[in-house]
């Protein structure tokens, strides 16, 4: 049953790191180059959609990663699991505190171009996203360690 649930919870927390990783990386570069009113729709588009689904796939990625946790507390690696728990955590504290709202807010305008103001605020958004993803890569991290290395970095 554990061989399961380690799959599908590094199935579940690397899907969600690499979606957030090319948001950054890839998707958001892209829509800066695009003319004011087809980025304007994308991002707004963009904030819906992930915006709807983030929230479950967190969640559920963070109840994985606490199943791992409890499932594992007499093994190696269970340091590392509550490690990478206690960063899920804070992730999605500090998403809820500082990047939720800024989505809110762009996924509201109803302007077909954004002001300045809004493309001010999205490159925010990205700033602290780019952080966001980093926490999110060293719990990717720490689950793989306390999975396939038993615990030993």
């Amino acid at each position: 049953m554990i061989l399961y649930l380690d799959i599908l919870t590094i199935l579940s927390v690397g899907l969600l790191t690499g979606t957030e990783f090319a948001v950054s990386v890839f998707i958001n570069p892209v829509l800066w180059r695009l003319d004011d009113r087809a980025q304007a729709l994308a991002v707004k588009a963009f904030a819906k959609m992930l915006g709807t689904a983030m929230p479950f796939w967190y969640a559920g990625s963070f109840l994985l990663l606490i199943a791992e946790a409890v499932l594992r507390r007499t093994q190696a690696g269970f340091s590392l699991l509550i490690v990478s728990c206690a960063v899920w955590a804070a992730v999605i504290v500090l998403t809820l505190l500082f990047l939720v709202p800024i989505n809110n807010r762009i996924g509201a305008v109803t302007d077909d171009v954004f002001s300045e103001a809004v493309k001010r605020e999205h490159r925010r958004w990205d700033a602290r996203h780019r952080l966001r993803v980093v926490a999110l890569a060293l719990a990717m991290i720490l689950l793989l360690a306390a999975v396939l290395g038993g615990g030993t970095v």
